[in-house]
């Protein structure tokens, strides 16, 4: 993992960078980013950094000239001074092949597990096939879908007292390769009150050992961890840098890009979902649907009802967020002008249309209201009544400023 694979973050990338050219590293940092901000990727290309040693290129010998017995003078090493730099770095130490694929002996994982058979005490290592497995293929998922790839159904994940147990262990060892010992722990949140048994090794660990814990709650973590770190936000990637990643990596169409950018508000998870249905038309269910509720009368309702519900959730859920989308647009569009809005031709249109038929305040009403169908279909609404429900309430909110929308 490299600092180039995570999306955006340009400045927190400069940042760590800094803190280790200035040494300014603590012994425990939390890396702390929403759903989708790519904490997790970032940590994973922090620890490479770290182990790879770039503090090595410091403390090479520079010769003034040449020697008196003829020798080449000494190169001054180069310090790497931006992520780039870093990148290119890392893949020119003789361990990079180990790091990049997770088999670094001095970079450890821990991260929430389940037991494999009834009565087992899990712990990471359990799982760490899995977890190279996830972490190159779904580098930001979250814990739903990690708990998923394992197979854990409807089980509880936790760091346990065992895991526990197991990094004071490890972090006992000498190093093998690097100068430094990383642990990153990913999701603290799963760990309970065991994790006190961390507090002396956390607050007094061995030399050159670092702790990157990797969480989306800080209120979630225990305070006694908590306290003993030292923060880094990470902030949720822009739209351009969300829309860029799509268009080059994953050869998104610009304007499919841009408006899964936006509806994406800064996951990139999300951002990714939404790229496997971007060949669906929601413009278009969301113009049948308000003609048939404005206009089309209970059996044009009933009719789209029906269709919408074969969807699936997760079909369900986008086309939802993208009314929202399109509502918080228009909203802009009130206060900005419709000039200073990026957005592709189709959809401003689509939302200074949705302007004529409602004020701000309906328009937020109507947000609040996608926002809790959203909710309940996650937690396995009936899609009908949910969506017959949902009807009726746009229908009174909107009813006396009713305007078919055409093409």
């Amino acid at each position: 993992m490299l600092f180039k694979n995570v999306v955006g973050q340009q400045e927190t990338k400069l940042h760590l960078v800094e803190m280790v050219n200035q040494n300014r590293l603590s012994h425990a940092l939390l890396f702390l980013g929403k759903e989708g901000s790519g904490a997790l990727p970032l940590a994973i290309a922090f620890a490479n950094y770290i182990s790879l040693n770039p503090a090595g290129a410091k403390k090479a010998e520079v010769s003034a000239g040449a020697s008196l017995f003829g020798e080449e003078p000494a190169k001054a090493a180069v310090v790497p001074s931006t992520s780039d730099e870093a990148d290119a770095w890392m893949q020119q130490q003789p361990a990079y092949s180990k790091a990049s694929g997770l088999i670094h002996p001095d970079i450890h994982f821990s991260y929430p597990a389940i037991p494999k058979k009834s009565g087992d005490k899990p712990v990471s290592t359990d799982y760490i096939s899995e977890w190279r497995e996830f972490v190159k293929q779904t580098p930001y998922g979250n814990a739903f879908d990690w708990l998923q790839f394992i197979g854990a159904e409807n089980k509880q994940g936790n760091i346990t007292a065992e895991e526990c147990n197991e990094i004071i262990r490890k972090l006992s060892l000498k190093s093998f390769e690097s100068e430094y010992k990383v642990l990153v722990m990913w999701m603290p949140e799963y760990l309970g009150k065991e994790g006190n048994k961390l507090l002396k090794l956390i607050e007094e660990p061995p030399p050159n050992t670092l702790f990157v814990l990797v969480a989306e709650n800080e209120e979630q973590i225990l305070a006694t961890i908590l306290s003993r770190c030292q923060l880094v936000k990470i902030p949720l990637p822009d739209a351009n840098d969300i829309s860029h990643a799509l268009i080059t990596d994953y050869n998104v169409a610009p304007d499919t890009a841009r408006q899964i950018a936006g509806i994406a508000e800064g996951n990139f998870r999300d951002a990714l979902q939404l790229t496997q249905h971007a060949e669906e038309d929601w413009q278009a269910l969301l113009r049948d649907w308000l003609n048939a509720t404005l206009k089309g009368g209970p059996v044009a309702q009933v009719k789209w009802i029906d269709d919408v519900s074969k969807l699936g959730r997760e079909k369900q859920k986008q086309f939802l967020r993208y009314f929202n989308h399109l509502l918080e647009q228009s909203i802009r569009i009130r206060v900005m002008g419709a000039d200073k809005i990026q957005l592709a031709e189709k959809e401003k249109d689509f939302a200074q249309r949705l302007n004529k038929i409602a004020s701000v305040s309906q328009q937020q009403v109507m947000i609040e209201e996608l926002d809790k169908a959203a909710y309940y279909i996650e937690r396995n609404a009936n899609g009908k009544m949910l969506f017959h429900a949902l009807t009726i309430k746009l229908y009174h909110i909107i009813q006396d400023k009713a305007l078919i929308l055409v093409d």
